[in-house]
């Protein structure tokens, strides 16, 4: 069983960083990619960075450009999301995803597996 567990969330003041980590866990993760998504209160969850398992794909949604690096450790079947000059509309659930296909996973597709989020709350 697919088991993927979020860390790292809380409360930050703006312009503060964070750093989630997912260590997911049941089979083999090789091929797959990792990524994250958010949602925030009364929203729909939305799309924020994916990367490929050769990391050769590396995809971020448009509001946290250059502010967000996704990175992960293969050995540790872990992905993480360095989270830098954090803004209140950050402020969200944020859930790690794995899918077997890049393309499903930023579609978050039904063959994607999910967390159980992690909150992130930034206060202006």
């Amino acid at each position: 069983q697919v088991q993927l567990v979020e860390s790292g969330g809380g409360l930050v003041q703006a312009g503060g960083s964070l750093r989630l980590s997912c260590a997911a866990s049941g089979r083999t993760f090789s091929g797959y990619a990792m990524g994250w998504f958010r949602q925030a209160p009364g929203k729909e969850r939305e799309f924020v960075a994916a990367e490929s398992w050769s990391g050769v794909r590396t995809g971020y949604a448009d509001s946290v450009k250059g502010r967000f690096t996704i990175s992960k450790d293969i050995a540790k079947n872990t992905v993480y999301l360095q989270m830098n000059s954090l803004k209140p509309e950050d402020t969200a659930v944020y859930y790690c995803a794995v899918s077997a296909d890049y393309r499903e996973l930023v579609r978050a597709t039904s063959n994607t597996y999910w967390g159980q989020g992690t909150q992130v709350t930034v206060s202006s």
